[in-house]
Order: C-alpha cells, then sequence, then structure tokens
C-alpha cells in the first residue's frame, strides 16, 4: 500500500514525523484530505484548526496548527506551523482555563480562543 511521508514542525521543534495512509488538513478555503498520489498544492493553514494524521499503522495522530502552510509533492507532506501541539500532549484542565480566559478577555472567536479550542479537539476533549 502506498503511503505519504508526513511532517509536522514548528518553530519550537518536530511535532510528529512518519508513513501515513491519510491527511486530513483545514485551510483557510476548506478542508482537504490527502492520499498517496495527490497532485501538488500549497495552502494556508486554518489558524486554530486540527490536522489528523492516519498513520501507515492505522492509528490516528492530532495536532492542533497555529497559522502556518503545508506543501504536498512526491508523496511527501510537510505541516509548517507558527504553533503546533500534539493531541497526546494537551494538558486538558490548563487548555480548558485557557478557553475560559480567552472568552472572558477578547470575547467571541479571538485568536487565543480559536486555539484554545483546537487543542481540546486534538486531545479528543469536546468543547
Amino acid at each position: 500500500m502506498a503511503t505519504l511521508k508526513v511532517g509536522v514542525v514548528s518553530p519550537e521543534r518536530e511535532i510528529w514525523a512518519g508513513e501515513a495512509r491519510m491527511v486530513v488538513a483545514q485551510t483557510i478555503e476548506g478542508q482537504l484530505g490527502i492520499l498517496p498520489g495527490h497532485a501538488p498544492v500549497l495552502g494556508v493553514l486554518l489558524d486554530g484548526s486540527v490536522v489528523k494524521i492516519e498513520t501507515a499503522g492505522g492509528e490516528w495522530v492530532s495536532a492542533m496548527v497555529g497559522s502556518g502552510f503545508f506543501s504536498i509533492a512526491d508523496d511527501e507532506v510537510s505541516i509548517l506551523a507558527e504553533q503546533a501541539e500534539l493531541g497526546t500532549e494537551v494538558d486538558v484542565a490548563a487548555a480548558r482555563q485557557a478557553l475560559q480566559d480567552a472568552q472572558a478577555e477578547a470575547g467571541a472567536d479571538s485568536t487565543a480562543e480559536r486555539r484554545a479550542r483546537a487543542r481540546l479537539r486534538a486531545a479528543g476533549s469536546e468543547v
């Protein structure tokens, strides 16, 4: 079975890298599903969204991403995010508190609120 070579990086570190069957990313123009053989694409990630990766082993990995870009070429997917965090690394209590703080401070749909919601979604926690 064909796979994709995927890398998710932020300025601080490599978040995840490996072989995958599929990647799903939210762009500013809509959701994009990426399978092996996908045409080359360069896109802009939606700030405060979740990238989902189905690994070659069939498990799912989720990561919150802040603003950034992705590229697809020759079955290689690069996700370059200003801020990124694996769902398994999210402190759910801290993310819930950050969401409450953002809602109290800035009102609806601030960047901080979108990112806090994305952290909770990546962790598998309902908002």
